[in-house]
């Protein structure tokens, strides 16, 4: 009797283990698609240099937005600048202006999905260009770095422009996650979030490991385009250069060690490197 309750037992936890199998993470389809969340026009480049590298030049940085399927699980990566920002003409004054084409609920609807639909969201950092749609998905968990976190969170800064987008999540109305160095979003080493600080206190990029296309490094604003990436370079209106520094070397290793297709996520001449909206790189 005792044997027959042992084999019960044991197919029991055999049976279990099977489920788990078949449901764990790594067997989740995973698809990455860029979205555009406008462009930014930046009057004087030189802005991006504190070794005054681009005087006199101007340049038209994009600003992308990504969507990650994993499984049933939908994910949105940095998201964008402000909605009041569509149809915006460029402005001559100033050290930049940025309009909005087409708003990250528009090109969703294009792709069936609602704002409800969005599990995750997570930003590379607090900056208005990242995070200015993020109230438009209030039933998604949040993960930020915790060095912006506790930036946003500091009694001074309660209400500025930087913390008004997470308001709901600082007012404990959404479930938010800080993320104090690398964080594995669902569990299975696919999609990534790599502590790089240094642009910001809590900066980070994004590793996406897809089956066909390989690993896929998104950066944030570790570097804005080709040459600030090819010479390390370090905007003057980044937080700690030491840290930008490191990170570089980290992002670069990484990226080699990985083979991985770079995305610089404000680089125009990036965009082809994944597919065209709505089509999905797999």
């Amino acid at each position: 009797m005792i044997g027959k309750a042992l084999v019960s037992v044991a197919a029991a936890i055999s049976l279990a283990a099977s489920a788990a199998a078949e449901t764990t993470p790594a067997d989740a389809k995973l698809s990455l698609t860029r979205l555009d969340c406008g462009t930014v026009r930046v009057n004087r480049l030189n802005a991006f240099s504190d070794t005054e590298a681009y005087p006199g030049q101007s340049r038209d940085l994009t600003v992308g937005c990504y969507l990650i399927r994993h499984g049933d699980q939908l994910m949105l990566w940095d998201l964008g600048l402000p909605t009041a920002l569509k149809g915006a003409a460029f402005e001559t004054k100033g050290d930049m202006s940025a309009t909005v084409h087409k708003t990250l609920i528009e090109q969703l609807a294009e792709l069936g999905i609602k704002p409800d639909d969005i599990d995750v969201v997570a930003i590379s950092h607090f900056h208005f260009d990242h995070i200015g749609q993020l109230p438009d998905f209030p039933g998604a968990k949040l993960y930020i770095g915790k060095g912006d976190w506790d930036w946003l969170t500091a009694t001074e800064r309660a209400g500025s422009d930087n913390s008004k987008p997470f308001a709901r999540w600082i007012d404990g109305g959404g479930a938010v996650e800080p993320v104090a160095h690398d964080k594995d979003i669902f569990g299975d080493g696919r999609v990534v979030m790599l502590a790089m600080p240094g642009h910001t206190p809590g900066h980070h990029t994004l590793l996406v490991r897809l089956a066909g296309m390989g690993p896929v490094l998104l950066s944030g604003d570790q570097a804005h385009f080709q040459e600030n990436y090819d010479s390390e370079g370090v905007p003057t209106f980044n937080t700690d250069r030491a840290d930008t520094l490191a990170s570089f070397d980290r992002f670069k290793r990484l990226a080699k060690n990985l083979g991985a297709r770079v995305i610089i996520q404000h680089e125009p001449r990036d965009v082809g490197k994944l597919p065209a909206f709505p089509k999905a790189a797999e």
